[in-house]
């Protein structure tokens, strides 16, 4: 159970740093330093987060993102700028909770970790393609709104059912896989219509 439990630790910071890395670090910094969660020994290297420079950093750049992330395109060039970013922080998160291990395991988790950012990261970047395709700019908020809420949910489980969690974000892996699947054919579908329109615009 215990090992169940470091793995739904680590697959869940990995998960949600795809869809908001700043608010992931600063809530589980916050949870740490405000001792709102207990630190078990198997999570003391968790105790990292709580450092001041790190809460107040990673607080200053949520705000740039809570509100860059409402702006019609502009979240999807803070997306775009992210796509790099995401996933580097998503792999540490993971492997700090997964505390000292073998180098070729951590090599190992790291290169999944990385994988699993890159891919919600992918799926959210997706999300925000289609909102901005479509006519309905208030999306955009709601969407925001409602990603950060599956963060603060995400966490909330990590912190007292670890084990559940590691199931949870399991699942939430493979829709993501399916889903971003999806969207970017959909991508695809709805930017040849924008050139073909913009073609025919341009022959009138």
């Amino acid at each position: 159970m215990d090992t169940l439990s470091l793995l739904g630790v680590a697959l869940g910071f990995a998960t949600l740093s795809g869809i908001n890395l700043y608010l992931t670090t600063l809530m589980a910094g916050l949870a740490v330093r405000f001792n709102w969660i207990s630190l078990a020994d198997k999570y003391e290297s968790l105790a990292v987060l709580a450092d001041p420079w790190i809460i107040g950093i990673s607080g200053v750049l949520f705000l740039l993102e809570f509100f860059a992330d409402k702006i019609p395109w502009i979240d999807s060039s803070w997306d775009a700028i992210h796509t790099f970013i995401r996933p580097i922080g998503g792999t540490l998160l993971a492997l700090a909770a997964l505390g000292e291990m073998d180098p070729a395991i951590s090599v190992i988790a790291g290169l999944l970790s990385g994988s699993t950012t890159l891919l919600t990261h992918a799926t959210k970047a997706g999300s925000r393609l289609l909102i901005n395709l479509s006519p309905e700019p208030v999306s955009n908020s709601i969407a925001s709104v409602g990603e950060d809420g599956l963060v603060l949910g995400g966490l909330g489980l990590m912190a007292f059912a670890p084990a559940v969690a590691f199931f949870v974000f399991l699942a939430v892996v493979i829709l993501a896989i399916w889903l971003s699947r999806k969207m970017f054919a959909t991508i695809r579908r709805g930017w040849a219509a924008m050139r073909e329109r913009k073609r025919a615009k341009n022959m009138t």
